[in-house]
């Protein structure tokens, strides 16, 4: 995460804590008084930083190790699934630990390797670590795909081509099998139903990608009356610990996990537009045949890092 053009108080403070610098410590960092630091933190977002402190910053960030950018990150992340900050979100683009994947050019972040907490009940589960989508697959994504294989396209295609209202849409009407062929074609996989869940949750077992309240308005579930799949860029507000968008709501997503063994009943996460909000914890289950397609139904893709 380089090139921050505009830094405030609050993020001053963000980038301190994710060094795990004292105030005085930080303060030699970047080589102003002490006692601004705490001034700096307690004004917030009321205190924009002069010229030469915003170029020191930029200068301390850039050069810090990739841990502490991913912990900067992260924090950044928590805030704008809080407050959905606009200012939040534009940092967050420049993430390190995202990345295009050299297929299908989408944009994937870095799940580190640890325990989470998984399922109702916050069994700790240990993952290894993985890259995930940080969208789900759009129907432009797929257009590509199927422009490349000569896959068959979606139902809800007019004359076999992607409709330009729904570019930036979840891809629909796709069963586990056109996924996995998806993913074989880009190079990944369809997460297994842990991965896709600790990506959504966070090592913490959050309840909800933004946390622990339940907020419909912060993904598209029926209550929000849409009937419909939205950009998959909408929902700032409700993004993961991860910086993962549509965890909850929009589409159901398949994974590789099956329901149990050999049953050709594959799990499905996140819940859609069509479901209400209780359906919507990532922690919940679902399962459908893999030739199941639907108009809520679509998929997203990890990789090894």
């Amino acid at each position: 995460m380089t090139g921050v053009t505009r830094w405030t108080g609050r993020e001053a403070g963000l980038l301190r804590k994710a060094m795990r610098k004292t105030g005085k410590a930080f303060a030699e960092l970047v080589g102003v008084n002490q006692r601004q630091i705490p001034r700096w933190e307690g004004r917030g977002e009321t205190l924009e930083l002069s010229l030469t402190n915003q170029a020191a910053l930029d200068t301390v960030l850039s050069q810090a190790s990739r841990e502490v950018q991913q912990r900067f990150a992260a924090l950044l992340t928590e805030r704008a699934a809080v407050e959905h900050d606009a200012r939040a979100e534009e940092l967050l683009r420049r993430d390190a630990r995202t990345s295009k994947h050299p297929v299908d050019g989408k944009v994937m972040t870095l799940v580190e390797e640890g325990i989470y907490l998984s399922g109702p009940d916050n069994r700790s589960v240990w993952l290894d670590s993985f890259l995930i989508d940080v969208y789900p697959t759009t129907n432009e994504d797929y257009a590509r795909f199927v422009q490349a294989t000569g896959h068959r396209p979606p139902r809800h295609w007019p004359g076999g081509r992607c409709p330009v209202t729904l570019t930036t849409h979840p891809v629909v009407w796709v069963t586990w099998r056109d996924a996995a062929a998806y993913a074989r074609w880009s190079g990944k996989t369809l997460p297994t139903s842990r991965q896709w869940e600790k990506a959504a949750r966070g090592p913490k077992g959050r309840i909800y990608p933004w946390g622990d309240v339940p907020t419909a308005a912060k993904a598209n579930v029926a209550e929000t009356g849409i009937d419909d799949t939205t950009p998959v860029s909408r929902y700032q507000s409700g993004v993961s610990p991860y910086g993962v968008f549509d965890m909850c709501g929009n589409v159901w997503e398949w994974c590789c996990t099956e329901e149990e063994p050999g049953n050709g009943r594959y799990e499905l996460k996140g819940s859609a537009f069509t479901s209400p909000f209780e359906r919507a914890a990532p922690s919940l289950q679902n399962a459908a045949n893999a030739g199941m397609q639907d108009n809520d139904t679509g998929f997203r893709c990890v990789a090894e890092p």
